[in-house]
């Protein structure tokens, strides 16, 4: 990802809060197999865990998620942890880096006609995409064997934080005055088990990441008024959303400005 200057985020807790309210993260990986792609994407909701350092500082996190074993991106995880087991490595992390991209709640196409400062002056505009999105990069290990307790007390894991996330934070069901949130536990046990011995279990240590909201900084002031009142005029949701971004993000740029 391009992280222009004043469009990039360095703020890890930030990059962090876009994740946990944005989970659905695209995995990249690009492991050699003789039967599958070098280059494999999946789509897949993550749970992000941010323990405390030893020296008491902040982490960048740990990325937890799960993949069917039908996918082919899973078949060349347990492909390359049982290489490594071949080589006499007993370990579940992987050599080979893996990549997991995060996109921000709206995107959308930036007309010129929004820039009332620059284009009626000299014309001299073009169109542009705004968006955001955090990109992480780490080793994995992968819980692929369904016989080993690791494998499934990480799964038990991951299933119960993943319900509880989705249940609570994105569909709201907190129970009190607002609906009870579905349990696993709700489910039959026996299916349960099924179920679990037909996924992998990924972690993914986060050794770097980086994010950006390109939300229109570069402009000046006229010409990002120009913009949020055309995506209000929208009358769009998405168009709300970039409409108030815009304007977060331009007071941020005034105020180091003045800083």
């Amino acid at each position: 990802m391009y992280l222009r200057g004043i469009h990039a985020e360095a703020h890890i807790p930030a990059l962090q809060q876009l994740i946990r309210e944005n989970p659905l993260g695209i995995l990249t990986t690009a492991i050699r197999s003789p039967q599958h792609p070098l280059i494999l994407a999946s789509h897949i909701p993550f749970v992000l865990d941010v323990p405390e350092t030893a020296d008491g500082t902040l982490s960048n996190g740990i990325l937890r998620g799960h993949i069917a074993k039908q996918n082919p991106q899973a078949k060349v995880l347990m492909e390359a942890v049982a290489a490594r087991k071949e080589q006499g490595h007993d370990t579940l992390e992987l050599l080979d880096e893996v990549l997991v991209l995060f996109n921000g709640p709206h995107h959308h196409y930036v007309t010129p006609k929004f820039y009332v400062e620059t284009k009626p002056d000299s014309g001299k505009v073009v169109p542009t995409w705004n968006y955001s999105a955090v990109e992480v990069y780490g080793k994995v290990r992968v819980y692929c064997n369904s016989q080993s307790d690791e494998t499934s007390s990480f799964l038990r894991k991951q299933l119960g934080d993943l319900t509880q996330q989705s249940e609570s934070l994105i569909m709201g069901y907190t129970g009190g005055d607002k609906s009870s949130p579905w349990e696993v536990s709700d489910a039959p046990s026996p299916y349960i088990e099924i179920m679990k011995k037909n996924i992998i279990g990924i972690e993914i240590r986060i050794d770097r990441l980086g994010g950006k909201f390109k939300m229109s900084q570069e402009l000046s002031k006229g010409d990002r008024e120009g913009v949020i009142n055309g995506f209000e005029n929208l009358g769009t949701e998405v168009g709300e959303g970039i409409a108030k971004t815009v304007g977060e993000r331009g007071q941020l740029k005034d105020s180091h400005k003045r800083g």
